[in-house]
């Protein structure tokens, strides 16, 4: 097998030298338009450490012959209709277009004749990307969670490893759920966080080689924390607790709606192993929390309603398109570990719309988040879009309240919807998940932000064959970026998740003011308060 195995690579480097050795044809017929390829990264701005953007040509024809070529006269060219990109060699040729653009020339003979299609243009910036992200792998269902994968991809190759799945600890009817991974500050801390449900179900905390396991269900709690949230520099983290469910839908293509009935949000602080109520409303309902880079702001979305009958389930079941979430905040006093009142940031239901999952750049400048025509699960919403609005220039928030003030993102959204999305940890690239390949399976792209505020043309998580994304029928659920590799083995985290989970206890309010089960509208940030709110970076 040894002597296959090495024989196999001979013949693969041979027929990479020969690919990479091809000649550009000298007599062609310009087509005057770009060739098909899949997938199109075409005008996609990339980075200098991201991976081979293999592709395969969809057009006719006896050769093939693909040049890359920079500014400065250097080039690669290779032949083949499916392309097996060298990464080192890749990686000299975005190094040398930094600033520029990489040029991509395809040539196909045709019935004996070489044509020449209309070249293909990517910037290349000098901002990197982080070297690793982490996503669920999920298949797009509604009620099955069977073989769910957290996996960790390197970025600048196509390396991928599974390090957590459920099949091991799943009998029978007495399956377990697996939610998604989340990390602290980029994973620049080593620590990081993913929840088990059901079957051994806790959380598993992960602070470098260390691992423990949480229940985080208290008696003061309606659930175990749900959406997470670290603090960038404490070993605190706040979560939403929610009571959710499914409603199907018998004419409407979005198929079915995730609604909460109940949410609330919790303060855990890891060494003292306790839970502390953030909100404890009734008809209030919170979700999405995240911090500012300082660690001096939670912000988070919320949404009021009053039910109309005593039954509250069915109550949202007939209004769930009532619900517009908007974006609130609430200082953070580190040293007394509370938090102050409820502040608006954002109004999205005074347009008619409803915001998720707020996300603060890393420099403290910007406010990303999905907003779409009602409720929060907006991965399902065919209406999400991302946008961006500026934290610096929250005095213009009158101005702000308009739908032609939310457009900076427009390159990156599509009739698809966009959701779950993360800051590399230098704030200059977004990874978010969108439907626009199928309106089905939920694919990562990737979009540069420049330091102007706005979001360049987007490019499709690479993969080293074409037809990847053809092949996979799972969905890349909650990706985040990493600057490093998760720690733990797989083997060591599965053994974790077989302990028993270490209870929690509950310590009562996190605020600095306890609030009734009936808070009155929050105040909306203004000029005039918002040094009380934020500290300039």
């Amino acid at each position: 097998m040894k002597a296959i195995r090495y024989i196999s690579l001979i013949i693969c480097g041979i027929a990479f030298l020969a690919a990479c050795t091809s000649s550009v044809p000298k007599e062609v017929t310009e087509v005057g338009r770009p060739a098909q390829v899949l997938p199109d990264n075409s005008g996609a701005t990339l980075p200098p450490n991201i991976a081979p953007l293999n592709f395969c040509i969809q057009e006719e024809g006896e050769e093939f012959v693909t040049r890359f070529s920079t500014h400065n006269g250097q080039e690669m060219v290779m032949s083949g209709q499916t392309l097996d990109i060298d990464v080192t060699q890749w990686h000299q040729l975005l190094a040398a277009a930094v600033g520029d653009t990489l040029w991509t020339d395809i040539y196909v003979r045709q019935n004996g004749r070489w044509q020449h299609f209309h070249h293909i243009a990517n910037p290349i910036v000098g901002d990197s990307i982080d070297p690793y992200i982490t996503y669920r792998l999920i298949r797009p269902s509604y009620v099955a969670y069977e073989e769910l994968y957290l996996a960790e991809r390197c970025m600048e190759n196509f390396d991928e490893h599974i390090f957590y799945d459920n099949m091991p600890l799943s009998k029978g009817d007495n399956g377990q759920c697996v939610n998604c991974h989340i990390p602290q500050r980029q994973g620049q801390t080593g620590c990081s966080q993913f929840h088990l449900r059901q079957n051994k179900g806790g959380t598993l905390f992960i602070q470098s080689e260390d691992i423990r396991k949480v229940n985080l269900k208290t008696d003061s709690t309606m659930s175990a924390g749900v959406y997470a949230a670290w603090h960038p520099t404490l070993p605190l983290v706040v979560y939403s607790v929610n009571e959710t469910g499914q409603v199907f839908h018998t004419l409407d293509l979005q198929k079915v709606e995730v609604i909460d009935y109940a949410s609330d949000l919790i303060l855990y602080d890891i060494d003292k192993n306790e839970v502390l109520s953030i909100t404890r409303t009734s008809h209030d309902y919170e979700s999405f929390p995240c911090w500012s880079p300082d660690g001096r702001t939670l912000y988070y979305i919320s949404t009021h309603h009053a039910p109309v009958g005593t039954d509250i389930d069915i109550d949202l079941d007939q209004n769930y398109q009532s619900l517009h979430y908007n974006i609130y905040a609430r200082t953070f006093d580190a040293q007394a570990r509370k938090f102050g009142p409820a502040q608006m940031v954002f109004d999205a239901g005074r347009l008619g719309k409803s915001a998720s999952t707020p996300r603060v750049s890393p420099d403290g400048r910007w406010l990303l988040f999905s907003v779409a025509d009602y409720g929060q699960f907006h991965i399902w919403h065919r209406s999400a879009d991302l946008c961006a609005i500026s934290l610096e220039k929250l005095e213009e928030l009158d101005k702000l309240y308009g739908l032609d003030r939310l457009d900076n993102l427009e390159s990156l959204n599509s009739p698809e919807s966009e959701s779950y999305h993360s800051w590399s940890s230098n704030g200059r690239w977004i990874l978010f998940s969108s439907r626009r390949t199928d309106g089905n399976y939920t694919r990562l792209y990737l979009s540069y932000f420049d330091r102007s505020g706005h979001a360049h043309r987007p490019v499709l998580l690479p993969q080293r064959s074409p037809q990847h994304y053809q092949q996979l029928f799972r969905s890349y659920n909650a990706a985040e970026w990493m600057t490093q590799p998760l720690r733990p083995s797989r083997a060591r985290l599965l053994d974790a998740a077989r302990r028993n989970a270490q209870p929690a206890h509950y310590g009562g309010s996190a605020l600095q003011k306890p609030e009734t089960d009936s808070i009155s509208t929050p105040q909306r940030i203004t000029k005039q308060n918002y040094h009380n709110i934020y500290e300039s970076n």
